[in-house]
């Protein structure tokens, strides 16, 4: 069964029993590691435990697919339900995974995590049918899911927050759930240690202070840059990012989704729509920070000149997948002949 988004919230914090498996996947792996681990923390207490849980790998069970089932109905030596997790699946399990759900055995509850599935992938079908199983599917959060994630760990903390300090935190945070949690947690954490106030409301001068070099180093930083024809920039954030471990799929889609924002615009002036009125269509708030940046760079951009940088984007992914060569260098160039065509556009050398 496919969840949506009420139904995701409600299955995170409660499972409900019918359910003998779940299917965890998306381009945000923060998002679906956050998930798989507090579905599996209803089960079990301490995901280490061996006891607990089993961790089937691919391989593993490629060759011996009946493991699936002999580990959901294995009982535990020191009592307790079980969990059963596969990490990093792919189609190839799809078999192993009908053949349980067809006759699930036991009690465990399966949990698998996939990266890269697509809908039409057989796995993300075989879930979607099933009646006894769940499948949920994790984007890189939007506007909305960035800022409900905001307030929910303000909310644990007993926190308050102001207006500002949520566009700036918007701003400054990224598409990926488990970093934009672990600085959210940072900043409560930074609240709680320099006053005593029981009820706390967190300013803009806070969030400023707490979500520094590592909350600003984010997706969103490399995308302005580049379309900003900000080669400073540009070069010491993707440094700072490939540096750190980022890969270059998630960095040439956050350029493309920026690059679609001012398409949408640029094309809705073209039409006679003034940009105060079409920058709403793509920043939601009018308070937000990303408008002003927004409307500073639209007079760098034709639509057209949107449109090839579109394609520059697209052309970079597909050669990062097929080609072998560096990801890294592959983004890199693609990054830079964007930001260059933005100074152009300007005049700027």
């Amino acid at each position: 069964m496919k969840l949506n988004k009420n139904d995701i919230a409600i299955q995170i914090k409660k499972l409900n029993p019918v359910f003998r498996a779940v299917l965890i996947y998306g381009h945000d792996e923060g998002s679906v590691r956050e998930r798989a681990d507090k579905i599996a923390h209803q089960i079990v207490k301490d995901l280490r435990d061996a006891f607990l849980v089993a961790n089937i790998g691919l391989d593993q069970l490629k060759s011996e697919p009946y493991l699936l089932a002999d580990e959901a109905a294995a009982i535990s030596m020191m009592g307790g339900r079980r969990v059963v997790r596969i990490d990093g699946a792919t189609d190839a399990v799809t078999d192993a995974v009908k053949s349980f759900l067809d006759n699930p055995v036991g009690d465990g509850l399966v949990i698998i995590t996939a990266g890269g599935l697509k809908g039409t992938s057989s796995l993300v079908k075989l879930f979607g049918a099933a009646k006894n199983a769940a499948v949920i599917a994790c984007y890189e959060d939007d506007y909305g899911g960035l800022q409900d994630l905001i307030f929910e760990v303000m909310k644990e903390h007993n926190l308050g927050i102001d207006p500002d300090a949520v566009a700036y935190l918007h701003a400054n945070l990224g598409g990926d759930r488990m970093i934009s949690r672990n600085e959210l947690e940072k900043l409560s954490l930074y609240m709680g240690s320099h006053t005593e106030e029981r009820h706390q409301l967190v300013k803009l001068a806070d969030a400023r202070a707490c979500v520094g070099d590592s909350g600003t180093l984010t997706l969103d930083m490399i995308a302005v840059a580049t379309t900003g024809g900000d080669l400073k920039e540009l070069d010491e954030t993707l440094f700072k990012a490939f540096n750190r471990g980022e890969n270059a799929i998630p960095i040439l889609r956050s350029v493309a989704r920026r690059l679609q924002k001012l398409h949408f615009v640029r094309g809705s002036m073209d039409k006679g729509i003034p940009a105060e009125k079409a920058l709403i269509s793509v920043v939601y708030s009018p308070y937000s920070p990303e408008k002003k940046m927004l409307m500073t760079q639209l007079s760098r951009w034709s639509t057209a000149k949107l449109s090839d940088a579109l394609e520059v984007v697209m052309q970079a992914e597909a050669d990062c997948k097929v080609t072998g060569l560096p990801a890294e260098a592959i983004c890199a160039r693609a990054c830079l002949r964007i930001a260059n065509a933005a100074r152009i556009g300007t005049g700027r050398r």
